[in-house]
């Protein structure tokens, strides 16, 4: 399940492990036992120009149906994240259910009423270096499933709202789903290896320092 109850909960729980983690362990270590303190992550973020040159979004092959059930990515997600599950029927069609916007602080009944959100949009990645990627990673991206916090289901007003803009221009409007934005974008950045431009650097320091030290937990993509 992926709502972001369950994901913040989640993030609980890894702080609590992370307190058990046996012995010193460097900051690469730690890295690469997944689990890297949400200041810390932010610091050892790449600080580099953005790119925008060439940015197409069909660059970034978008809902596919990964493993052949007859539901794309945006229906996974749906499916995942309904606070009250929805009836499939056909080929994953979805009515009714109930899901919670997290960066609006809204109940929506109505599937079609709900735009899947890249936590990291794809011209921020696009911007932040998967302008050099091949077409299968940028896919890879655009459908990320294995990661909790990089899809999310959202009012479409929100993700209008938000549209292609960075932490620096653009904050969820219930303040206390900040942090737990703040911690996605950290997470996804860290997984996919994404750059930072010097304002969003900033900006991501300074929310940082006012929020949960929790650790985030995610594997760097190969």
């Amino acid at each position: 399940m992926r709502s972001w109850v369950r994901a913040v909960a989640a993030i609980a729980v890894s702080a609590v492990s992370a307190l058990v983690l046996p012995g010193p362990a460097s900051a690469d270590e730690r890295q690469l036992q997944g689990v890297l303190p949400l200041r810390e992550a932010v610091a050892q973020l790449t600080v580099a120009d953005e790119n925008r040159e060439g940015y197409e979004r069909d660059k970034f092959k978008h809902w596919i149906d990964a493993d052949g059930d007859g539901c794309s990515t945006r229906a996974e997600v749906l499916l995942e994240e309904a606070v009250e599950a929805p009836e499939i029927t056909g080929r994953c069609t979805i009515t009714g259910g109930l899901w919670y916007s997290f960066y609006d602080d809204t109940y929506v009944d109505n599937p079609r009423s709900l735009d899947i959100d890249h936590m990291v949009p794809l011209a921020e990645a696009w911007d932040s270096g998967t302008y050099d990627w091949s077409p299968e990673r940028r896919r890879d991206y655009a459908n990320n499933l294995d990661e909790a916090v990089a899809l999310w289901a959202v009012t479409g007003r929100s993700n209008r709202s938000k549209a292609d803009r960075d932490v620096r221009e653009w904050l969820p409007p219930h303040e206390p789903a900040v942090c737990s934005y703040i911690t996605a974008w950290g997470t996804v950045k860290t997984r996919w290896g994404l750059t930072v431009d010097q304002a969003e650097q900033e900006m991501l320091t300074a929310r940082a320092a006012d929020c949960p030290n929790v650790p985030i937990t995610t594997q760097p993509v190969a």
